[in-house]
């Protein structure tokens, strides 16, 4: 199976605004991130607020410019494209928001959000625009009726539907998904992410699913990457990390998934003690190292690598 993605040590830092009389701090949100996607396979990207994993998905959609590091999209290196040679793909890369409220205009009926990506790029479908629009809407589980009203006039989860429309307007090949559930209610997630999955499957798409509810990746995603403080930590089949997990971050992420099944009480909750460093002053060697129960000297001198560990891979130098 060959990849439509390869990512090589994505890197972004920011600087933030000159404090009086003081240097300009750079954040270091993602620091050499690399993975690979293969075709209709979805990948989730998990991990705390703050750890990165937004930050990743908006450089691969080149929303914003890497500092460093390669983005190889179905064969070209994509990391140095500029807006206007970026044109000529962005229909093939599309992203989902995780607020479906705040990415739709609100001054825009339905029709005319969904038909944006086809004026934008000059594209006349045979069926003509109207009836392709009705297609998405009905595609999406939604009515051609809705398509003269506004995004107030939906529910949250009907918004989002409107917004997975529009990315899948132009038969896309990678959809990166920010976090599409998080800000719906837990009866519609379920009906979202069933869509997702059935678009997928159906359009043959290649998925980035980022989100910090590992229960729903579990379910959702082929493949799996646990970032922590802008780092990939371990990466594997979901199945695999999900029931032997070697990182002590995941094993301690996983411990904090509350168990489906009221009889199981050996369920024990690992509690990590301390903040999350500021990744504008990252731990040296693991990252991980000052809130880990298995810390060494060589945890603070060398930084591990990401290496092969059972049939995942785990950046750790005493791996579970």
């Amino acid at each position: 199976m060959s990849n439509l993605l390869e990512v090589h040590n994505l890197t972004k830092n920011f600087e933030s605004k000159a404090r009086l009389g003081a240097a300009k701090d750079v954040v270091q949100a993602v620091t050499d991130v690399s993975f690979s996607l293969a075709k209709g396979v979805s990948l989730g990207l998990v991990g705390e607020s703050g750890c990165g994993k937004s930050t990743t998905g908006r450089m691969i959609a080149k929303l914003i410019q890497p500092t460093s590091g390669k983005i190889i999209f179905n064969g070209q290196d994509i990391s140095s494209f500029s807006e206007k040679k970026m044109k000529s793909i962005r229909g093939d890369i599309q992203m989902i928001f995780q607020d479906p409220f705040s990415s739709l205009n609100p001054r825009q009926t339905i029709g005319s959000i969904i038909s944006m990506p086809f004026e934008v790029n000059k594209i006349e479908p045979k069926q003509g625009l109207k009836n392709k629009v009705y297609e998405l809407l009905e595609l999406v589980g939604l009515s051609s009726e809705h398509y003269n009203r506004f995004p107030h006039e939906f529910s949250g989860g009907q918004r989002q539907r409107i917004g997975i429309a529009r990315a899948i307007a132009l038969n896309p090949k990678l959809l990166i998904c920010d976090e599409p559930v998080s800000a719906l209610d837990v009866s519609i997630q379920s009906q979202i992410l069933n869509l997702l999955n059935d678009l997928r499957k159906e359009l043959n798409l290649s998925l980035i699913f980022i989100a910090h509810d590992l229960a729903v990746v579990r379910n959702f995603c082929d493949q799996v990457a646990v970032m922590y403080l802008g780092k990939i930590v371990e990466t594997g089949s979901g199945n695999e990390l999900f029931t032997s997990p070697h990182h002590p971050y995941t094993k301690a992420l996983l411990s904090a998934v509350p168990s489906t099944n009221p009889l199981n009480i050996k369920h024990d909750r690992i509690r990590l003690e301390g903040e999350v460093p500021s990744p504008i002053n990252p731990p040296s060697g693991c990252r991980f190292r000052t809130r880990c129960w298995k810390a060494q000297d060589i945890c603070a001198s060398n930084q591990p690598e990401l290496l092969q560990v059972g049939k995942s891979s785990a950046a750790c130098h005493f791996p579970e």
